[in-house]
């Protein structure tokens, strides 16, 4: 899993309540078990009309936000049915964080295993945000996970709490086997164990 310690990018603002996953990544793209390939389908259904042409007035494609890295939106952001192709796509587009008020349990849960942050602050903070992000491209906001600091573009900072377990891993990019695989030793050793104790389980 990628490292997340300090970002700066443009941010992109979705300033929609109650966004799905099944709006983030439809079901008929659920199919696939890769990782990848999943961000050119990422709110496809806004995204597209339905002769999959690119609806001009979606903010992921427009400039400048076809490279965004932030995505500030509204509250209850990923509710809906329990797919971890919702943050596969939105890590495969580009995102690597989404801001917002508040996030549906799962897909919360799921966006630390897939190295994307996802940050909770207040209503009236995200709206302060979402204007930043309005300005495009000259207005980039940075996320410094270590300090659990958002700086805007005017260089004000807002802090943000995120568990530190979680924090951890997303530094040192440690997904679930990354968390097993640094038990490899005691794992190995146990295992050589086992086979002097009780042989017939290794034959």
């Amino acid at each position: 899993m990628d490292k997340f310690t300090t970002l700066t990018g443009i941010a992109a603002p979705l300033p929609m309540v109650n966004i799905d996953t099944d709006m983030i990544i439809p079901k008929q793209y659920l199919k696939t078990i890769k990782r990848t390939g999943l961000g050119q389908f990422l709110f496809d259904e806004m995204r597209r009309d339905s002769t999959g042409k690119e609806n001009p007035d979606f903010v992921l494609n427009k400039e400048p936000y076809t490279k965004a890295e932030i995505l500030v939106a509204g509250d209850n952001f990923g509710c809906g049915s329990s797919r971890e192709h919702a943050p596969w796509a939105l890590k495969d587009f580009g995102i690597r964080a989404v801001i917002a008020p508040s996030f549906a349990d799962i897909f919360y849960n799921n966006c630390f295993k897939n190295g994307l942050l996802p940050i909770k602050l207040p209503e009236e903070i995200v709206e302060q945000l979402m204007e930043d992000a309005k300005l495009g491209a000259n207005a980039r906001i940075t996320i410094d996970l270590e300090k659990q600091e958002i700086t805007r573009p005017s260089g004000e900072t807002i802090a943000f709490e995120v568990d530190s377990f979680r924090k951890h891993c997303l530094i040192n990019g440690l997904d679930d086997i990354g968390l097993t695989l640094q038990k490899d030793t005691k794992i190995a050793g146990y295992e050589e164990k086992l086979k002097l104790s009780q042989p017939w389980l290794a034959a």
